[in-house]
């Protein structure tokens, strides 16, 4: 990497202002954006700033590191690139560059099936965990299709999404008629299939392949426990960045039911505003197995390509890294429940921006 990076970002919200500052207003709208009210965008980041952290101390704490195991495989932190649609709305090599600085930082990413660069490139990048994530455009036997592809990719795992049987009104491209050229060859058939996934989809697919099956967007308990009872191997709680159900719930608020519905019987991942190395902190300290960011490295990304997403996360880990010295734990396993608190809620209105409140920009 560059010095020029390196000196030019020593923050994360310096990504987020060059990112502004780069985009297209649609794109940086589309990136901020949710659904309706964006209620539930704000519910992420107010379910993330509700909890507060408890400090232990006189702790050695002279060896910190945020190193762990996601889908099998080491990982440098425990975050993985989450799933994003239009990625060549942030960088015109979309998901390449992304697999590029996950490969070279050392996490997981997720390909989100919208992605137009063949799966097979993008997996060939990176040695680091790789999931496909799907949105269903067909019937069962193109479904099927779909998963030996991914396997045949050498996949570490299979991830349906499944909060979207209903394409939400996302208002800030609505008012502003910006049509994403990513969903120009979707059309209501192919939507129609993903409003049909069902139960017995993933009871199917989990009897017949051999790969371990994600379903991505849960946020009830009881189908949580039913994931359970399909065999599903990992669950991670998301209400899509707020992009979908208007007035849903803040991801990390509904973790702890999550995690409790489960029982310890599969891995519990997370997504849903987070921005900070304490946001990370705090939800490995619920019990998550490991935390998903989706607009902060599409910030980075839109900032400097893919030596910006490796510089954002070298950046992340240095937060992360201090707040467990800080706590007064040298591993991720050493954080429990007493770590967290919860004091009156700092209120502020800058919504998904909440995390850079030195920001002077409007979200």
């Amino acid at each position: 990497m560059s010095d020029t990076i390196t000196t030019q970002f020593s923050a994360l919200q310096e990504f987020v202002a060059q990112a502004q500052a780069t985009l297209p207003t649609n794109s940086w709208n589309y990136l901020i954006g949710g659904t309706e009210t964006e209620t539930a965008v704000r519910r992420n980041r107010h379910a993330i700033e509700s909890i507060g952290l408890m400090p232990r101390v006189l702790n050695d704490v002279s060896d910190v590191s945020a190193r762990c195991e996601l889908f099998g495989k080491p990982s440098r932190l425990p975050v993985m690139l989450a799933p994003v649609g239009g990625l060549e709305a942030f960088d015109e090599a979309g998901a390449l560059p992304v697999a590029d600085a996950a490969n070279r930082f050392g996490i997981p990413m997720f390909l989100s099936s919208v992605s137009p660069v063949p799966r097979e490139e993008v997996r060939e990048r990176t040695t680091s965990a790789a999931i496909f994530q799907l949105y269903v455009r067909g019937e069962a036997d193109w479904v099927d299709a779909e998963v030996k592809r991914a396997i045949a990719a050498g996949y570490d795992a299979f991830c349906f999404t499944v909060d979207s049987a209903v394409y939400s009104r996302r208002e800030r491209d609505i008012v502003s008629r910006f049509k994403k050229p990513w969903r120009a060859h979707v059309d209501d058939a192919a939507v129609h299939h993903q409003a049909a996934l069902s139960w017995d989809t993933i009871a199917r697919i989990k009897t017949n392949y051999d790969i371990p099956v994600v379903l991505k967007g849960l946020g009830s308990t009881e189908d949580a426990a039913i994931a359970v009872d399909h065999g599903v191997d990992g669950i991670v709680v998301s209400n899509h960045g707020g992009r979908q159900l208007d007035h849903g719930c803040g991801s990390l608020e509904r973790l702890p039911s999550i995690l409790e519905g489960v029982s310890g019987k599969i891995p519990v991942y997370v997504d849903g505003g987070f921005c900070r190395g304490t946001d990370i902190v705090k939800a490995m300290a619920l019990g998550a197995t490991g935390v998903g960011i989706g607009r902060l490295y599409c910030y980075a990304l839109a900032a400097a390509g893919s030596d910006g997403v490796v510089r954002m996360l070298e950046i992340l880990e240095n937060e992360i890294n201090s707040a467990l010295g800080l706590l007064g734990v040298c591993r991720l396993d050493q954080l429990n429940h007493s770590h967290l608190a919860h004091p009156l809620p700092v209120v502020n209105d800058l919504g998904v921006l909440s995390a850079f409140p030195l920001l002077d920009l409007k979200p």
